[in-house]
C-alpha cells in the first residue's frame, strides 16, 4: 500500500481546487472495494462539492480526513498570497497550471511579500502548490503535504476490514473549514453518528516525539468531552499498540466544526507527529504512521 502514499503525495489539491483528489480517490475506491470486507454506499456530486462519503454497514462512528493542502494564490504584479498557513520561505520552489500551460518556480520574499519569478505573468487566481520531493528510508517519510494525504492514506487502509462506520473526505479544513457543516447535516439524515475521530496529522513538540507512536490529543484550542476521551484512552491502553498523549493550547482541525454543530457528536483527533508543517519537507515516523493505522483499526471495531 505504500505505492498508495506515494501516488496520494502526487496528487494536487490545494484548498478551493480538490477535485482532481476526489476523483483519484473515486478511481482508487473502485478499483480496490472488491477486496474490501464490505462494500460501502459511495456518496458525492455537486451537491456534495468534491467531498467523498463511504457508508460501511450500520454506522454509529465516523472517520474524517481532509483532501486540500496549504498553497498560494497568484495575485497581481507577480505577488502571492497564502492558502491556508503555508511557510514562505525564500527561494521555495511552487508548480501549477494556468491558461497557457505548466508552471514552475520560485518564491522571492520582498519586504515581508511573496512573489514569484515566473518569466511571464500567471493568470490572477492561478492555484500554486510545493513542488513535490518523497524522500523514504527505514524510519521515516518526508514529502510535501503529508498533511493530510496521511490522513487519507489511513483512511484507506481502514476501508479493508471496515464492518460499521463512515468515511469522510471533506475540503477546505486548511483555509477555515466549512464543508463538515453540510457534511454533517447530510450523515445525521442518512445515517447518524454518535462520534467522529479526526485522521490527520499533528505537530512534534517538547512533549510528543518521532517514533513514541500515534498521538491521541487531548486539547489543542478546543476540547473533546472527557468522558469520550477516557474510552478512547481505556481501548487504547488495552490495545497494546503504541501512542502518546498531547495538549496544547492552539491549532485546529475538523474536530472544530463537529464540536460547533449542532449535533451531539463526540469526536478527538487521533494521528502521528510531524517536523517542519507546512513546508516541503513534511517528516513522519513510519512507525507511528503504523500505530496509527493499527489504532484506528481496534477503536472503530470498539467504540
Amino acid at each position: 500500500m505504500i505505492k498508495t502514499l506515494f501516488d496520494l503525495l502526487n496528487v494536487i489539491s490545494v484548498s478551493g481546487n480538490e477535485t482532481a483528489m476526489t476523483e483519484f480517490l473515486i478511481d482508487h475506491i473502485n478499483k480496490r472495494k472488491g477486496q474490501w470486507k464490505v462494500q460501502p454506499d459511495i456518496y458525492f456530486g455537486d451537491n456534495l462539492h468534491d467531498c467523498l462519503l463511504l457508508k460501511f454497514g450500520n454506522p454509529r462512528g465516523a472517520v474524517f480526513a481532509h483532501i486540500d493542502t496549504v498553497g498560494f494564490s497568484a495575485r497581481y504584479e507577480n505577488q502571492l498570497l497564502p492558502i491556508g498557513g503555508p511557510e514562505i520561505d525564500n527561494g521555495t520552489r511552487l508548480v501549477g497550471e494556468d491558461s497557457l500551460g505548466l508552471i514552475s518556480c520560485k518564491i522571492i520574499l520582498n519586504d515581508d511579500f511573496a512573489f514569484h519569478d515566473f518569466p511571464r505573468a500567471i493568470d490572477r487566481g492561478t492555484l500554486l502548490s510545493y513542488e513535490q520531493s518523497i524522500i523514504l528510508d527505514e524510519e521515516f517519510i518526508q514529502a510535501a503535504y503529508l498533511d493530510n494525504r496521511i490522513g487519507i492514506y489511513n483512511c484507506l487502509n481502514l476501508c479493508d476490514n471496515l464492518e460499521n462506520g463512515w468515511i469522510i473526505f471533506s475540503t477546505y479544513e486548511e483555509h477555515g473549514g466549512g464543508s463538515v457543516p453540510y457534511l454533517l447535516h447530510f450523515i445525521q439524515e442518512v445515517a447518524p453518528i454518535e462520534f467522529a475521530l479526526i485522521s490527520d496529522v499533528t505537530w512534534v513538540t517538547e512533549g510528543v516525539q518521532h517514533h513514541e507512536g500515534v498521538a491521541i490529543s487531548l486539547r489543542d484550542k478546543y476540547i473533546p468531552r472527557k468522558k469520550f476521551l477516557d474510552k478512547i484512552l481505556k481501548l487504547a491502553e488495552e490495545s497494546g499498540i503504541p501512542f502518546q498523549l498531547e495538549v496544547e493550547g492552539i491549532g485546529g482541525s475538523d474536530g472544530r466544526e463537529i464540536q460547533f454543530s449542532p449535533y451531539a457528536i463526540d469526536w478527538c483527533f487521533i494521528g502521528p507527529p510531524e517536523d517542519n508543517v507546512h513546508t516541503p519537507n513534511e517528516k513522519i515516523s513510519l512507525k507511528d504512521l503504523q500505530s496509527m493505522i493499527d489504532l484506528y483499526s481496534y477503536l472503530m471495531k470498539r467504540l
